[in-house]
């Protein structure tokens, strides 16, 4: 085993993390070529992503426990192998609904390296270090949205089928610096059983408790306020700001800069100041820029730097709570927390898949519906955190 610096550690835990995201944002430029290839309507590309999403957030109410079992590094052996082949299928897909099987699978494994990182970060860190190096992956994390569909853009020009080679050669390289590189932090006299029985009760010990859910509650929230936008993008950067598929990079590079900036500033914060300031300023920072969304959606005409410059500036504050809520989560369930993690990302993902599946649609006639429903996000992420003992300072 060689022993890797924090920052290098961060690295590797990031791209398990990031795999989740590429899997979304990569394809996204593809839309329109897909609907030629494939024969099908916006409608049913769209769907794709919730094919996507409702298997990967039901399966990380099971990839935290698998790994309090058999351990981190085997869960996420299984769960990235898995992965590379359901990316290949989905690259040899000749019709919407075979598509559809793939990218289902691709979720069913994609979540493991994102619930295990998550769960790693708490087992090998503590303190305010523990703050910084969550803030540190979600950082490098926050950088593949930005060049997943820059990516895409570039594959397009090859064949829509490289997009998904792509995923599954990045999951490969992913899955052999994980064994390479990653200590196995669950030893065999700390697993647990793994059963059914088991798996229900701890997860009725982890959503009986009301901080626990109103931390992740806010979590998903905050995150889905942005999250709309990825999933909406095919429609809101082509039809509604006439930018081309090759133009993603037009929104993705400056809200993922809003995102590191938000996750440098975090790390900066961690040890300086209360976890309470740091959540009530980013609250605050995050209210502003919905209310300067709705002013820029309503008042000014449709144009990428109007529409696009404040979802990048509300991911500075979404991104610096971030790291200060996963963490107090985490921290409620320290023997169970690999389950723990699985319920964080459960609550996230499927806040992501409602918004896939029934919210996007609704609102994406128009940059107007987009950001009240960024608006709506933010509040309900707001009505849950003032209810925290970590809002209250306690």
């Amino acid at each position: 085993m060689v022993k890797l610096s924090p920052l290098l550690l961060s690295a590797v835990l990031a791209s398990l993390a990031a795999l989740a995201p590429f899997a979304i944002d990569t394809y996204l430029p593809a839309f329109s070529t897909l609907e030629n290839a494939l024969q099908a309507t916006p409608l049913q590309l769209q769907q794709s992503l919730t094919f996507y999403l409702l298997p990967y957030a039901l399966m990380t109410l099971w990839h935290g426990a698998i790994s309090d079992s058999i351990g981190r590094i085997t869960t996420i052996k299984w769960g990235l192998a898995i992965f590379v082949l359901a990316s290949i299928g989905c690259a040899c897909a000749q019709n919407v609904e075979t598509l559809w099987f793939f990218r289902a699978l691709q979720g069913i494994s994609g979540g493991a390296g994102n619930v295990v990182a998550r769960a790693m970060v708490r087992d090998l860190f503590e303190g305010p270090q523990a703050q910084r190096v969550m803030a540190t992956v979600q950082m490098l994390f926050g950088i593949a949205p930005a060049i997943a569909p820059i990516i895409g853009g570039l594959l397009l020009g090859i064949h829509w089928q490289a997009i998904f080679i792509f995923l599954a050669l990045y999951a490969a390289l992913s899955l052999w610096a994980a064994m390479r590189y990653l200590p196995e932090t669950m030893p065999s006299s700390k697993r647990l059983p793994l059963s059914a029985q088991q798996v229900i009760k701890d997860y009725r010990i982890i959503f009986s408790d009301k901080e626990f859910n109103f931390l992740v509650f806010a979590l998903g929230a905050n995150f889905a306020g942005f999250f709309i936008y990825v999933l909406a993008s095919p429609v809101f950067l082509v039809k509604q700001l006439g930018l081309s598929q090759h133009q993603f990079g037009y929104m993705f590079i400056p809200t993922v800069c809003g995102m590191i900036l938000g996750s440098y500033l975090a790390k900066r914060a961690a040890g300086k100041y209360s976890k309470q300031r740091v959540i009530k300023v980013a609250f605050a920072w995050m209210a502003a820029m919905v209310g300067l969304n709705l002013l820029v959606c309503f008042i000014l005409p449709i144009k990428p730097i109007y529409n696009i410059l404040p979802i990048a500036l509300f991911n500075v504050g979404m991104a610096l709570a971030m790291p200060i809520l996963s963490i107090a989560a985490l921290d409620r369930h320290t023997r169970i927390r690999g389950t723990a993690a699985s319920g964080q990302a459960f609550i996230q993902m499927l806040l992501s898949t409602v918004s896939a599946g029934l919210i996007v649609p609704l609102v994406w006639y128009a940059p107007s519906g987009l950001a009240m429903a960024m608006t709506a996000y933010l509040i309900l992420g707001w009505l849950t955190i003032r209810k925290t003992r970590l809002w209250a300072g306690h």
